[in-house]
């Protein structure tokens, strides 16, 4: 979460920002995307402290991008899934990671890499363009006002 908002500037990165600009945030969509969905399991994954943990934790069911979901009833415990908002930021993840594979990863290469479920194949963010379906290169996109 940021921590100014944006009254005045009309633009859709900017509020979706305040939802998932948070460091922590995408890390913790890209576990629950690898099956890593409980409290404890991001804590030990992520090395994040427990307050800050329940804070974004809290942030992204209220933002509805995660459900809690009880798996436990003694003590009772939950898990975190996607909700259909939360599984509409993939595409954000893949191309992040694609970017930090090609930018930033060591000598060694990426540790994790999206896949294909169906086949086990890497899964690359691709841009189109919604009228002719064509694929569209970096250099060919600007953003625009729409009205």
């Amino acid at each position: 979460m940021l921590r100014r908002t944006y009254e005045g500037q009309d633009c859709s990165l900017a509020q979706a920002l305040e939802a998932v600009g948070e460091r922590w945030t995408l890390l913790i969509v890209r576990d629950v995307l690898l099956g890593i969905n409980t409290f404890d399991a991001f804590i030990e994954e992520l090395g994040i402290s427990r307050n800050v943990l329940t804070d974004r934790l809290n942030h992204l069911v209220a933002c509805g991008i995660l459900e809690r979901v009880a798996y436990q009833q003694r003590p009772v415990r939950h898990s975190y899934e996607l909700t259909a908002k939360g599984r509409d930021l993939t595409p954000v993840v893949a191309a992040l990671m694609q970017w930090g594979e090609r930018h930033a990863a060591g000598p060694e290469g990426p540790p994790r890499r999206t896949e294909h479920i169906g086949c086990g194949g890497p899964v690359h963010a691709v841009l189109t363009c919604a009228d002719c379906a064509r694929p569209v290169a970096n250099e060919e996109v600007t953003a625009g006002w729409v009205r």
